[in-house]
């Protein structure tokens, strides 16, 4: 059984203040993300739910994944949509000598241009997070986990975590990955219908 929340708690928002956790508006808006693609299939599934509901959204791209996938890559950028650096190998900040993790993010600042970057797992160092500021990035963090990676989960339950705790501003953590697959397909459509017909608009991370 996985251990994680649904909602990041205030107090973890107060402490690390240099991240961005979430958005504050007085309009209607939700920040959908989508971690670990380009994946063929999932990804143009996610772009194709977008475009019908006229839904931009953030996408942090593994840099192996767009080496390997570049034309999905370069149709998430057509259509108006963020990307941001989610390293080149999907390192795990607390595995991960400071060197190597930050040489890991340049490896794929060469094919993810953004000065937007989520750490795999949400792990990273204080250490690693001040190069990485200094180098320009700002850090994105969530609001909101869905749950879709936890395969002990039905996607029934990955809709309504996503659905109870989502608030003005909210950023959602998806992932457009194999393993989340079932969930973003059941989902998807789902949070974007509901939203809308609340009066949400769903917006890219600039």
């Amino acid at each position: 059984m996985k251990f994680y929340t649904i909602k990041t708690p205030s107090i973890i928002q107060r402490v690390f203040s240099s991240y961005r956790w979430r958005f504050y508006s007085v309009t209607k808006e939700i920040y959908l993300t989508f971690d670990d693609g380009p994946t063929p299939e999932i990804t143009t599934f996610v772009l194709n739910e977008l475009k019908k509901h006229q839904a931009k959204a953030t996408f942090f791209c593994i840099g192996k994944n767009v080496k390997k996938h570049p034309t999905i890559y370069e149709r998430i950028k057509k259509e108006g949509h963020s990307v941001g650096n989610h390293t080149y190998n999907h390192l795990n900040g607390f595995r991960t000598n400071n060197i190597n993790y930050i040489e890991n993010i340049q490896q794929a600042e060469k094919l993810i241009e953004s000065n937007l970057f989520r750490p795999p797992y949400g792990r990273l160092k204080s250490s690693q997070a001040r190069s990485i500021i200094g180098k320009g990035y700002k850090i994105i963090m969530w609001d909101i986990l869905s749950g879709d990676f936890d395969t002990t989960i039905t996607p029934e339950k990955c809709l309504k975590n996503v659905l109870d705790k989502t608030t003005n501003g909210s950023i959602v953590v998806m992932h457009d990955s194999e393993k989340a697959k079932d969930k973003i397909f059941y989902t998807l459509p789902k949070i974007l219908s509901y939203y809308q017909e609340k009066g949400y608009l769903f917006k890219a991370i600039s």
